[in-house]
């Protein structure tokens, strides 16, 4: 099953129109905020190490450069052929890799799987962006992507992140600049309960191995100047036995 072909456009259309200057896009925060942390978390749980690094809806590419920085074999998988090529252009050394990947197509998780081996992977935000009924076969494709020794460093938004960015969306002025137009490309983040995502991991075959909490760094500030984030969960995932 693929991703529906209003889902792709709206994607394609928020890239196509969207600002090249770092910092532009809502989650697009730096590195040492976002990956960086988390690698702190993942690294130390990973088996193998050495695997390929598969960055799963690596967008404009910001964090896949940070990874390709740290790891010999770092692959940037997006929907979006604009994100794909946002993050070529902002790697002209060719750090990393880049292919289109539709990541709701197991079909594809497996010819990928064949191609690489298995993998580790890391996913940031991307489920809550993804239609409810396209959930689980995400969980699938990233089960199969796996194999048997690699791992998933998945973060997402928690429950209690709605109400941050409801407040964000129906402030005095309307949306801030930033989170406009990711709800007027109709990308605005669906219902994902705390639950989900574990159970999701574990209806696909895969043990949650670590969990916690972390804030989710924006590039959008409050009018007293702080940094908005979102609560967010984090979670190590890999092969139940």
């Amino acid at each position: 099953m693929s991703v529906t072909s209003r889902y792709r456009d709206a994607w394609e259309g928020f890239w196509a129109e969207a600002p090249d200057d770092p910092g532009a896009v809502f989650w697009d925060a730096e590195p040492v905020l976002t990956v960086g942390r988390h690698l702190a978390l993942f690294e130390p749980r990973l088996a193998a190490p050495g695997l390929p690094l598969l960055d799963l809806g690596c967008g404009n590419g910001t964090q896949t450069r940070y990874l390709a920085d740290r790891f010999p074999h770092v692959i940037g998988a997006d929907l979006a052929a604009a994100a794909l090529d946002r993050a070529r252009r902002a790697d002209p050394a060719g750090q990393a890799a880049y292919r289109q990947f539709d990541a709701t197509d197991r079909d594809a998780a497996r010819a990928l799987h064949a191609e690489l081996g298995d993998a580790n992977v890391y996913v940031r935000g991307l489920l809550h962006q993804c239609p409810r009924e396209d959930r689980q076969a995400v969980a699938d494709g990233l089960a199969a992507l796996l194999g048997e020794r690699g791992r998933a460093f998945l973060v997402e938004p928690s429950e209690a992140a709605a109400q941050v960015l409801a407040d964000l969306a129906g402030g005095p002025g309307g949306p801030p600049p930033k989170l406009a137009p990711v709800l007027r490309h109709g990308i605005a983040p669906g219902g994902l309960t705390d639950a989900a995502v574990p159970d999701h991991l574990r209806a696909a075959g895969l043990g949650v191995l670590a969990r916690g909490e972390l804030p989710l760094f924006t590039t959008e500030y409050r009018s007293d100047g702080t940094r908005t984030a979102l609560p967010s969960l984090w979670m190590v995932a890999g092969r139940a036995d």
